[in-house]
Formats: C-alpha cells, structure tokens, sequence
C-alpha cells in the first residue's frame, strides 16, 4: 500500500480493479499543485492536444479540438442504471446495472494501453463543507484533467479530507477510441458510480459536473433529504449593503450564465446595486436548523458557452476568460487569440477553424451554406474566481441564504414578464410545467414547445414524478420556504420582435422580486399567480411605453386554456406516479382560467 498516497482500501481496491480492466501504462495521482498542472500542460502542447494561446493577450489560455464526432452532450448514449426500469422514470433511458456493465466492460478493457491513467480526487463544493461530496475520477484524458482543475476543488487535500474509510462517487472514464458507436454515458446511482467511454467532450466526461452534481446527486439528494439542482445562484446587494439571493432555472437558451452576473443597467446605477455571482449552473441546497434553505455552488468553474459571449451579452464573462483558460473548438486567428461567431471586435478574414482547417468569413460548404469558425457549442473553461463580480461566499462552508426561487422559459405568448406563485405548493407546478419554445438554432421544429421542469429533464437521475414528490416534501420541512416566480424574457409582438431588452434590464424585474420577498410591495392577482403593478416596475432611463409594459404583463386565457393540453400531456407521461397535489394545481389553474 505504500506506492499509494493513501491508506483507504476501498478506493485502492477500486483502482487497482479498474487498471486490471483498462491496462494503462502507469498510475498517476493528481495532487493540484502547480507545479504538475504545468508539467502537464507541457505534455499536452507537445502531443497536440493543446495549443498554447498568446502569452500578452491571452496568458495562461490554451486551444483544444475534440473529434468532429464528438462535440456535445450525446443525451441518447446517457443511461440511469437501475434494478428497476420505473425508478429512472420516463425522463431517462434505462439500463440494467449488469447490462450497463456487461457493455462498457467490453469498450473498457484495455483501453488504457499506451496511455496514463490518473487519479483525480476532487470535492464538489468546499472541502469539509457538510454541503460537500467527495468523488474520484480515474481518466487517460489530460485534458479532463486539467479541466478538472479548475472546475473542481482537486488534489492531495481532498484525499486527507477522505481519510481511510470516507464516502466517494466511483467516476471511471476513458477516450477509448472516441467511436460514436463505442461511447457510453452510464450512472449506477445505487452504486454510486459513474462510467464514461468513447468520449472527449466536457459534459460527458468531466464527471463531476452535470453526472455527478446533478444525476448522481438528486439521487443521494432525495435519499436525504436535500435539493441538487440545475440553477444559477446570485447575489443581489442593495444600497444598505443587505444581500438578497436568488436560485434561478433556465433551460438553454434562455440567458441563465448571463443573469448570473449582470452588469446593472444605466437607469439603476444610482441606486447602487451590486450583483455577486456564486455560480452559473449547479446549486446544492439544505435546509438549516432555522428552517430555511440555504445553497452552495459545488463548482469552481465556468464551463460556459462561447458563440455570442461578448461585452453587450456578458461583459464579466469577457474579463473572466482573458486568463487561464483552456478553450475548446473555437477559431484560432494568426495572432495566437481566438474568435467565435457573435464575438466582439471585426470578423477575422481569416484563421484555422475548430476542426483544424483553414477558414475564411462566408467561405461556403458542399452545401452552399457559410462554414462556421467556431462550433456552435464551443466552449471555454475557466476560474470562477476571476470573474468580477465573484462572490466572496464561494468558499463559505455554510453557503448562502436563498429568498426567492426563479424559474423562466422562451415563451413567444404565454408566459408574462414575471409571475409570483401562489405557494409552494404552486409553485412546484409552475417548476412543472416550465417550457421553452426551440429557437432556430436547436434540433428540431422551430416554434416547438420543449417541456423541461426546473431545467431537470436531461438531468434529473430517477424518475421526475419521484422528483416532484421531493420538493413537494421539501416544501413541509422548511418554516421560511422561498418565494417562487417565473420569468420570461423573449414575449415577441406581431413581428416577432421581442418585447422587453433583455441582459442588464432584467436586474428591474429581479428588483421586483426581491421586493416581494421583502413584503414590500403588494401585487395584482391573477388566474396565474400575482404580477407587478405596472407603476411597480422602475424603468428609469429606460425607453419602454406604459402600453407596452402591460402587454409584457398580460394574460391571454384563451392561450392558457390552450397551454392545459400541453401540460396535460406531459403529466400523463408520468402515469399513476405523478403527485396528486400537480394535478390539484392543474384543475384549480383550469378553473380560475373559467
């Protein structure tokens, strides 16, 4: 036991049982220090699989290109392996453990060979935090390393916090040979396992972030008794120096990053508000002794979207990844920076794209159509520490306070501006029945309503109607439950032309929100929930018409009415699972639509 930096059986028994299986060529721990991160970074430069950024411009950043092949979550080769079918629910595809096993055995058997296989202990929030899960990802992939790194707390102190005989999350990956046709994605819950191969993209190998915090997670969640949920958390100071915060759900699309940090608009600044950012994507959130919910992010990253991150979209998110940042399938221009389509600053005229071929604007394909300099869903992985508005809670044991929960979909005519519901109760069903409309850029037909519920469809690892059980119960054990609203930033007029600006204004509705949570402001009742008073809303300096407002405000029935279908649709997928108390808050929405 003596080769090893610890004395923990179980997790030497486990690795040394998978080196069997993938026969690397060596063992190496990952410890976090500096001092390795840049040997590493060497050895990736040298095999290709990084391109060094440059060094005045972009200091610390890196370029990496994965397969064509490989460039996005791959939902259908993504499996909850249950020993029963019914526990992963309709929601997720379904795997036996043995089968799931039987399978990736096969693809996992020496797959390693010629290659390294490193030990990655790393913590999903602080370290020691009662809020916090230990798991070890065991990968060939330097680059998930390195990714690794800086997403999660990782290293020789995680391994002291795991002692001999601690709790972690088995997290098994491996490149193999990167075949669509050899990849899967498996979550044993009941394990607590998590099997990856045929992979090089970050959302389906870096297992600490929507396999672990997320499916794994909700799973140990619901079992005691805590929230592990797909939302934005974020600060919001007022004048006074008093801190609201919010948990926020969006599915893609819907601006959830951009929210996180927020620049004030120009007819708020006088007040003085401040926005502080603990994270963009993952919240874990428990109730404290005084029955409120409190959250931490379980992140150190940002694992962000590049096409149209710019300084009118997100401008902390432009200062946060001019540093240490490792770039994935974006343009590389003659300079040594990078570009990606919806950046700031000319278009290039000419560069290497991020499949590594030579690329010129308007350039066309077989097709005719303009080849893309960036993929679509390029990314950039980077520190949140380095964001401006990074929140000195982050690495708080205890977390933050959360006031208000805010749900919010891409609604052409539905949804209003912003909606507050009744209760909890209520407001589990409004989580329900979230829904965006696919944009253009989405698989699929345009216009299309998507159901997701709290942004969790993909991501939720058991059944969803189980889940809707959990925050019903959620509900019972807090004594200051957070208020519930919905957002909908993209209501469109005639000409589809959006109707509220959008970014930076949305603070004017978040201002709203927190003022509910305050008991500050009264509200106006409706079949829905409440809404503002048009008065309500500040829209100092900001060119917007009363009409117009109240148009934004506005419910269609006749478009409710037509929205039950829908949902009632939906719940039916869940059959005699689904909570009596949804289709309770079903009828009584029908019956105030009357």
């Amino acid at each position: 036991m003596s080769k090893y930096p610890t004395h923990h059986k179980k997790l030497i028994s486990w690795i040394e049982k998978s080196a069997r299986m993938c026969k690397p060529d060596r063992i190496i721990w990952v410890d976090g220090s500096g001092e390795q991160k840049s040997l590493l970074e060497k050895e990736c430069v040298f095999s290709g699989e990084l391109i060094p950024l440059n060094g005045e411009r972009l200091p610390g950043c890196f370029l990496h290109r994965t397969d064509p092949n490989d460039v996005a979550r791959t939902e259908h080769l993504t499996y909850i392996c249950t020993r029963k079918k019914r526990d992963a629910g309709p929601n997720n595809n379904w795997m036996s453990p043995r089968s799931g096993y039987r399978k990736a055995k096969d693809i996992f058997t020496g797959s390693m060979t010629g290659r390294n296989m490193y030990v990655i202990p790393f913590s999903m929030g602080p370290v020691g935090s009662p809020f916090s899960k230990i798991g070890v990802e065991l990968t060939d992939s330097r680059y998930v390393v390195l990714n690794m790194l800086v997403m999660t707390r990782a290293g020789s102190p995680v391994l002291a916090q795991l002692g001999t005989d601690g709790e972690f999350t088995k997290c098994l990956h491996s490149l193999a040979d990167v075949d669509v046709n050899r990849r899967l994605i498996l979550h044993f819950p009941e394990d607590n396992t998590i099997w990856s191969v045929g992979s090089g993209y970050g959302g389906n190998v870096l297992l600490g972030k929507k396999c672990l915090a997320l499916r794994i997670a909700s799973f140990i969640a619901r079992k005691e008794k805590w929230l592990a949920e797909h939302m934005l958390i974020m600060g919001i100071e007022d004048p006074a120096g008093r801190i609201r915060y919010i948990a926020g759900a969006f599915p893609s699309a819907c601006g959830k990053t951009n929210l996180a940090m927020l620049l004030p608009p120009e007819g708020l600044k006088k007040k003085g508000y401040r926005i502080w950012t603990v994270g963009d994507d993952i919240a874990w959130m428990r109730v404290d002794s005084d029955g409120t919910l409190w959250a931490i992010n379980p992140e150190t990253g940002f694992f962000g979207v590049a096409p149209n991150t710019n300084s009118q979209t997100n401008p902390n998110m432009v200062e946060t990844i001019k540093k240490n940042t490792i770039y994935t399938n974006v343009l590389l221009k003659p300079d040594g920076t990078v570009w990606w389509e919806g950046a700031d600053g000319e278009i290039p005229q000419r560069g290497i794209d991020w499949q590594g071929n030579p690329w010129k604007p308007q350039a066309p394909d077989k097709d005719g159509k303009a080849i893309l300099g960036a993929h679509p869903n390029s990314r950039f992985t980077t520190p949140i520490a380095q964001c401006p508005t990074a929140s000195f809670r982050m690495e708080q044991h205890h977390g933050v306070p959360i006031s208000a929960i805010v749900f919010g979909g891409r609604r052409r005519h539905v949804a209003p501006l912003v909606y507050e519901s009744f209760n909890w109760q209520h407001g589990v069903f409004v989580g329900a029945i979230m829904a965006s409309e696919r944009t253009a850029a989405q698989y699929g037909k345009q216009g299309e309503v998507r159901r997701d519920p709290m942004a969790m469809l993909p991501f939720c690892g058991y059944s969803m109607a189980s889940y809707f059980t959990h925050w019903l119960e959620m509900g019972k054990r807090m004594k200051h439950a957070p208020r519930i609203f919905h957002v909908n930033w993209f209501r469109t007029d005639e000409h589809n032309k959006f109707l509220w600006p959008g970014y930076r204004e949305n603070l004017r509705v978040l201002e709203w929100i927190v003022d509910r949570c305050d008991n500050k402001l009264d509200a106006v009742e409706t079949p829905i929930g409440f809404i503002p008073k048009v008065e309500d809303l500040d829209l100092t300096g900001l060119n917007l018409s009363r009409v117009i407002l109240e148009r934004l405000l506005a419910i269609d029935r006749k478009s409710w009415q037509e929205e039950l279908e829908g949902i009632k649709h939906f719940f039916k997928l869940f059959k005699k699972d689904l909570p009596a108390e949804l289709w309770q808050e079903f009828e009584a929405l029908r019956s105030r639509l009357k």
